[in-house]
């Protein structure tokens, strides 16, 4: 597979520049926020699974060994519902990231069940900045998706500086 389209291929053409403010962003999230990083990874690996990102799949799935994250629990995201390995903040947050990347399954958009239950484990900035990871996530998968960016060749640190 090779991708349509490098978003990336001018970099002072105006997508390019736009995509730049999503990686920086999601940095800012990434390395200022006070949500756990493995539930950071966590969430990112599901909404790119759920998206069908396999260039995003690839990237989280290696940034979160990488990380020191178990195989175990790598390969369970998908199942993680019916998986023992995952904390209950954990498990909020994951529910939060499904609901929050398939809004357009349900009418009400994430169930005052789902939001409950993350706002038992996460204080109002951590909330805050997992329903941004969700949205940021969800619009760099669709962009991923729409060029068909294949995953399979990422190196964990290829982007040094960068959220991958």
């Amino acid at each position: 597979m090779t991708a349509r389209l490098s978003l990336f291929g001018n970099p002072a053409a105006t997508a390019a520049k736009a995509a730049a403010h999503f990686g920086t962003a999601s940095r800012t999230i990434l390395t200022e926020s006070s949500l756990p990083a493995a539930t950071q990874g966590l969430v990112l690996l599901r909404a790119s699974q759920i998206n069908g990102d396999g260039y995003a799949t690839d990237v989280w799935a290696k940034n979160a060994a990488t990380a020191g994250e178990s195989a175990t629990r790598i390969n369970l995201v998908a199942a993680w519902r019916g998986s023992t390995v995952f904390t209950d903040a954990e498990r909020a947050a994951l529910a939060l990231a499904e609901e929050g990347t398939r809004i357009a399954d349900a009418a009400g958009g994430v169930a005052d069940e789902v939001w409950a239950d993350a706002v038992q484990h996460y204080d109002q900035d951590q909330l805050s900045d997992l329903v941004m990871l969700v949205a940021l996530i969800n619009a760099t998968n669709r962009m991923s998706v729409i060029v068909r960016q294949p995953g399979g060749s990422y190196q964990p640190g290829q982007f040094a500086g960068t959220a991958d």
